[in-house]
């Protein structure tokens, strides 16, 4: 018989799984307690921008015409419990308010929940980002308070916003932290396509499967924070940080990724993911082994401040009061609408709250951005946002933003000054069409 699976929580990670093991021919059962979301889903839509998703969803939800039907929701309980024989938790692990730990206050609740209704064999599977250690206290929670034959596994989530339903259903890696081998080989089993296709698969156990997600954050934030740094070296020598990140990256061992300087990283996973390591580290007693972790942090957040210094020295140098700034992004990375410690968001609020008059635009995070900045202006238009702007300020790496005419833009704005927080601009192309242009880690001119 086919396993059946449940997906416990439905935001960006589970709403991705749920759509993803209905397309690998799974029946698939999706729960969350917010009632209002699965409405959303049940109607074939998503509640956050993901391309690919909605036709994905749509193709499998109950109910749609010509869909598959193997997808449903519910906010029942009783009605996952008595459905799944594998179960994947991807509820949100957030940062602790005014702390650097994590937050297991929802996978504690979502584990609380299911744990005393499963009365019949069942493997649960943690996909939540967790400090290491969570697996064993989870795994004794299941023994103690599961009426049935349950056990866990943990099969840390590695998704890229804007990737993320090709990263699920064409992993480059599959990692599963298992305690036997029937564990082992339903996982197998789940992920048989993508294990054909040649997806390595990795067996391991509890902690070693837990750390690979927080060290391979870490080391992504790690490579940002160093070419960063380097920028910071070459405004200082006047080099030229694109052109040595070019150079370094030819170095096979070094590799071109994740080598472009600018105001650095944000959103829902690095900012969060490498300071509840740093805190995890320090409760297990090897705290100084992270320690270089917050000077990571450290450059990711001082990239903002420099951008903000920036834009205050392109309209005079001493105020922003009575500037007009257009800012071009708001969400933390392209082909997203995810605002979540976004550094363009950030640095349009630091410049607002100093007296500039803010206009932000984006292509698909304008209403998130609202709610959460909701003193800034906006505009539909890129054209609209720089209309009369003092200075410009690229802040996210749209392709749109690439494409637009920088003579049509200098029709409209006051003063023709523009500055790549993302060093994804053609500077000459800007240049020529009578612009000063400044990238943050290279020359003036």
């Amino acid at each position: 018989m086919a396993l059946r699976i449940t997906v416990i929580g439905t935001g960006y990670l589970g709403a991705t799984h749920a759509a993803a093991m209905a397309e690998l021919g799974f029946e698939v059962l999706g729960l969350d307690v917010v009632p209002e979301k699965i409405e959303t889903l049940s109607a074939g839509r998503v509640p956050m921008y993901e391309p690919g998703l909605e036709e994905l969803l749509a193709k499998h939800v109950a109910g749609i015409e010509g869909s598959s039907g193997r997808l449903r929701f519910t906010t029942s309980w009783e009605e996952v419990a008595e459905f799944g024989d594998v179960h994947f938790v991807c509820v949100n692990t957030p940062q602790k308010h005014g702390e650097y730990a994590c937050d297991m206050s929802f996978v504690d609740a979502a584990f609380g929940s299911l744990a005393p209704l499963l009365t019949r064999p069942a493997l649960v599977v943690g996909k939540s980002t967790v400090p290491v250690g969570s697996a064993a206290r989870l795994a004794r929670l299941l023994d103690e308070e599961a009426p049935g034959e349950v056990e866990l596994a943990w099969n840390p989530e590695f998704l890229r916003e804007g990737f993320a339903v090709g990263d699920t259903l064409h992993p480059d890696r599959i990692v599963v932290g298992v305690a036997s081998e029937r564990a082992e080989k339903v996982l197998r089993e789940v992920y048989a396509t993508p294990i054909a296709e040649g997806s390595p698969f990795v067996v391991t156990d509890f902690p070693t499967a837990e750390l690979v997600k927080t060290s391979a954050n870490s080391f992504l934030a790690t490579k940002i924070s160093f070419i960063n740094a380097m920028a910071e070296v070459c405004e200082a020598a006047d080099g030229d940080v694109v052109k040595l990140a070019e150079a370094i990256g030819h170095d096979e061992r070094i590799g071109s990724k994740f080598l472009r300087a600018g105001i650095g990283f944000g959103g829902g996973c690095l900012p969060k993911d490498i300071r509840a390591f740093m805190a995890r580290a320090g409760e297990l007693g090897a705290d100084q082994a992270l320690t270089f972790l917050r000077e990571v942090d450290s450059i990711n957040m001082r990239r903002r401040g420099h951008m903000v210094e920036l834009a205050r020295e392109a309209v005079g140098g001493t105020s922003f009061l009575g500037k007009r700034v257009a800012v071009l992004g708001a969400t933390f990375k392209p082909d997203s609408d995810d605002v979540r410690d976004s550094p363009a968001l950030n640095v349009a609020g630091q410049i607002h709250l100093q007296g500039g008059q803010v206009t932000v635009h984006d292509p698909k995070g304008i209403e998130n951005a609202r709610r959460l900045f909701p003193t800034l202006a906006y505009a539909e238009t890129a054209l609209e946002t720089v209309r009369g702007a003092d200075v410009v300020l690229h802040l996210t790496e749209w392709r749109e933003y690439r494409e637009l005419d920088p003579a049509e833009l200098g029709g409209v704005v006051s003063h023709r000054i523009v500055l790549d927080g993302r060093n994804a601009l053609d500077p000459a192309k800007w240049r020529e069409a009578g612009w000063t242009f400044r990238a943050m880690g290279r020359p003036r001119a």
